[in-house]
């Protein structure tokens, strides 16, 4: 019984022609193509990365090429698993999206690798399909707005903010000390943009108190590396 399994392993080998490895390639690099654009089409501004766009394509590809070599080999593919088992990627995931991305370029190269040409192309219309629909779908950009002053300002500051932004602000520090006073709130765009349509959010707090520093942040939960 052991003899037979180990002349199984040995044997099964799945050796493909030239032909089968360049069709195994071209398919996996016109799906690789579908998404790169899909990447591109979803992810905007600060979020997009061209060079983690291109390394995506090149991910099916090295993909397909893991699946050449092992083929049907059963040893072979125990030795791979292994092999590939202390490797140990530390590359901060950009975008939660970006995740998903990556497995459906492994997917496609596992599926061209093993000639599923048919499963390849069709995961691939409804993914892409999917993400256009639904990657559009954009979180809230959120803002700070940091105001600094003596302390003789503070107890105007939160009645300027719940006037300027309808009481809608979220106030999330507030330090006294030394003689100065600081706020941050948290807004929306949707917010900021309601309140800049009545005059400029800053020279409306500059002109209606003593502060000395008043500052707008993006913060955007997109870029978290």
């Amino acid at each position: 019984m052991k003899k037979e399994l180990i002349k199984y392993l040995v044997a099964n080998t799945g050796a493909l022609t030239i032909q089968d490895v360049l069709l195994n390639f071209l398919v996996a690099a016109l799906i690789g193509v579908v998404i790169f654009m899909s990447y591109k089409l979803t992810h905007t501004g600060s979020a997009y990365s061209a060079r983690f766009n291109v390394s995506l394509l090149m991910l099916t590809l090295v993909t397909t090429l893991v699946m050449n070599v092992i083929g049907n080999n059963v040893a072979l593919s125990l030795g791979m698993v292994g092999a590939l088992s202390i490797v140990r990627f530390r590359t901060a995931v950009k975008d939660s999206r970006d995740t998903s991305y990556i497995f459906w370029c492994i997917a496609t190269g596992i599926c061209c690798g093993v000639q599923e040409y048919m499963i390849a192309a069709v995961g691939c219309a409804v993914i892409f399909i999917f993400l256009i629909l639904f990657g559009l779908i954009r979180s809230a950009e959120r803002y700070l707005i940091i105001l600094r002053g003596p302390l003789s300002a503070d107890g105007s500051v939160s009645k300027l903010v719940d006037e300027k932004f309808g009481g809608k602000a979220r106030m999330v520090v507030h330090n006294t000390g030394h003689g100065e006073c600081e706020y941050i709130y948290e807004i929306t765009d949707k917010m900021l943009e309601t309140a800049g349509k009545n005059g400029n959010v800053i020279e409306y707090f500059r002109k209606n108190s003593d502060l000395e520093i008043i500052n707008i942040v993006a913060q955007s939960d997109e870029i978290s590396r």
